[in-house]
């Protein structure tokens, strides 16, 4: 059955409320014989689209060791134009990949600052109409802004804080699931 749960991260247990949903979520659909990846998908050219090259590179610098498997950062993101070559990459080159995707997106006022947390595949660019393919057994989002008629721009003029704030939030949810 696929799921959808919500996280604001400025609620007192959402962090520990997002860790253990998380948690159940691998242990539920992830196999032994698969190899754990993160896909932080997004560009460090517009700020809306950063979170995901944000998260990557809180995990790298954290989670190295432990999770040797995560593509997309500030310095080497994972965006539209390289999406297909590095899921490509994946399947070629790592046995039996479970891929948790990252991503920022678009959402209704009300959703706004809050993290999304999937047990299904992801849709990346849809928000600003990319046709790009969907993948995952888990997809996080980090709802930056509103919908608009301008998409675009709007994920073009997002402030920085509120995507370092869930960008954050992720990082740190996903540390405390693989630091234990």
């Amino acid at each position: 059955m696929k799921k959808t749960l919500y996280f604001h991260p400025d609620q007192a247990s959402a962090l520990n409320d997002f860790s253990q949903q998380l948690l159940r979520f691998i242990k539920k659909t992830k196999k032994d014989s698969q190899t754990l990846v993160l896909v932080c998908i997004g560009t460090d050219r517009a700020t809306g689209d950063c979170l995901g090259p944000l998260v990557g590179h809180y995990l790298e610098q954290q989670l190295s060791s432990r999770l040797p498997f995560i593509f997309g950062n500030l310095s080497h993101p994972v965006h539209a134009a390289n999406l297909t070559e590095t899921l490509t990459n994946i399947q070629d080159g790592i046995p039996s990949p479970y891929i948790i995707v990252i991503d920022a997106c678009l959402g209704t006022p009300g959703h706004v600052g809050y993290v999304t947390l999937s047990n299904h595949a992801l849709h990346p660019g849809k928000g600003v109409n990319k046709s790009l393919p969907s993948f995952g057994q888990i997809a996080i989002t980090g709802i930056v802004d509103c919908f608009g008629e301008e998409n675009y721009s709007i994920i073009q003029s997002t402030r920085l804080h509120q995507v370092v704030h869930l960008a954050t939030f992720i990082a740190n949810g996903i540390e405390k699931v693989f630091s234990i």
